[in-house]
């Protein structure tokens, strides 16, 4: 979990509890108090992705239950689409949803448990325990922490909205156009792209770039397009697949609402 996405948690916590209605949060103790930091951690879990999705836990109604005990201690449960879904995703999400948690001011003990899987009792352990996924995983030597895991996603969760970028701009796209006039033409796209880059720490002046942040050549933009529409379909199709499966195997429909 990079200082990024915890900054970025931070500060929807604030904003959350600046919020007006009944349901805004409240300091003090007792009840409030337990208030106060069941909706954070509600907030906070909301920064917490599938990395292969792109799509807060919280959205893809994969927290199964959030419970703050009389000592604002945190217990989340977690719960994924299939039994089988891969440990190295499964281990990231459980061990970012402790980081996040585990950041919360007010929070005491933080529980992270993931259910139904095959690799829970693994899983679980390991990450209660801090380690890294190659301490209770074969790695064959490559990635332990699963860096290289989370970039992989992370460069592809960054042209895919790029790509929605690029349909937003419609005819104002071309290769030299910046970001910040992008942001001019399309706010909400752009913010989108630039939250990403910032997590994978990527660097361009561009609306649209490579790799390494350099601009895509006028002869290579229409090519480029076609290939981010690959990746970002693609995207979008596992999360709706995502979706059903777990609606099917719980016999519910997730929602994109508090627990």
């Amino acid at each position: 979990m990079t200082s990024q996405v915890i900054a970025a948690m931070h500060h929807g916590i604030k904003a959350a509890e600046a919020g007006a209605g009944p349901d805004a949060a409240v300091g003090g103790a007792g009840p409030d108090r337990a208030t106060t930091v069941r909706e954070a951690a509600w907030v906070a879990l909301g920064h917490v992705l599938d990395p292969e999705l792109d799509q807060p836990i919280t959205e893809l109604g994969f927290v199964a239950g959030l419970w703050i005990t009389h000592d604002h201690a945190v217990r989340v449960e977690l719960r994924l689409p299939t039994y089988f879904c891969a440990p190295n995703f499964a281990w990231l999400m459980v061990a970012d949803a402790r980081d996040v948690l585990a950041a919360l001011p007010g929070a005491g003990r933080v529980d992270v448990v993931l259910l139904d899987h095959f690799a829970a009792d693994e899983i679980n352990a390991g990450v209660a325990a801090a380690s890294g996924f190659g301490d209770g995983f074969a790695t064959d030597g490559g990635d332990p922490e699963l860096a290289e895991l989370r970039a992989v996603f992370e460069r592809k969760a960054q042209v895919a909205a790029q790509e929605r970028l690029a349909r937003a701009l419609g005819p104002h796209l071309s290769e030299r156009l910046t970001l910040a006039e992008a942001a001019r033409i399309a706010p909400g796209a752009t913010a989108a792209v630039v939250r990403r880059r910032e997590r994978l720490g990527l660097v361009s002046e561009f609306a649209v770039c490579d790799d390494q942040g350099a601009a895509v050549a006028a002869d290579r933009l229409p090519g480029w397009l076609r290939f981010a529409r690959t990746v970002r379909v693609s995207v979008e199709g596992n999360a709706t697949l995502c979706r059903g499966l777990l609606e099917t195997r719980y016999g519910l429909t997730p929602s994109p609402g508090g627990p």
